[in-house]
């Protein structure tokens, strides 16, 4: 089977797999919308049991100035591949306004994607400020290469100045 007939099928999968990780915010308290955070994921190679990935972000809150995070997130499970820069779009679910730097810290969740050539793929994230905040998918996350990924990532953000 060519790779052509193989994208509409792994696309159809990666979104089965995703679609129930964009309806809720798991174990994170009842909260607001407080704004959205853009990110840029570096290339990288999946390991078959996991991968780690640098990525920047940008903060654009509701209410306030922007902020700008790096970190990495990373990935337990199946994780096959390559895959070139992606990108990512989360809505940041917060109980209340949150101070100047409180996106700082450890997120956890769930993660699908899949790529041939072109794929698609979400992360479910609960963490922050006393695991009181929620990253949830508002755009899937574009991206190219060759690559399969589903399990739990884990995501470290640090405010940059």
């Amino acid at each position: 089977m060519s790779i052509l007939k193989l994208k509409p099928i792994v696309a159809l999968i990666a979104l089965t797999a995703v679609a129930p990780m964009t309806t809720g915010s798991a174990n994170a308290k009842a909260g607001t919308n407080i704004g959205i955070l853009e990110c840029t994921i570096e290339p990288g190679v999946g390991l078959i049991i996991g991968s780690s990935k640098d990525l920047s972000c940008q903060f654009n809150p509701d209410k306030g100035r922007s902020e700008r995070y790096t970190g990495s997130i990373s990935k337990l499970g199946l994780d096959i591949g390559v895959t070139n820069e992606s990108y990512v779009k989360w809505l940041v679910v917060a109980p209340g306004s949150v101070d100047p730097g409180a996106l700082a810290g450890t997120y956890a969740g769930a993660s699908a994607e899949a790529t041939v050539g072109l794929g698609v793929g979400a992360n479910a994230l609960v963490g922050g400020l006393e695991k009181s905040i929620a990253l949830q998918p508002v755009s899937i996350q574009g991206q190219t290469g060759l690559n399969v990924a589903a399990g739990i990532a884990g995501l470290k953000l640090r405010r940059r100045e």
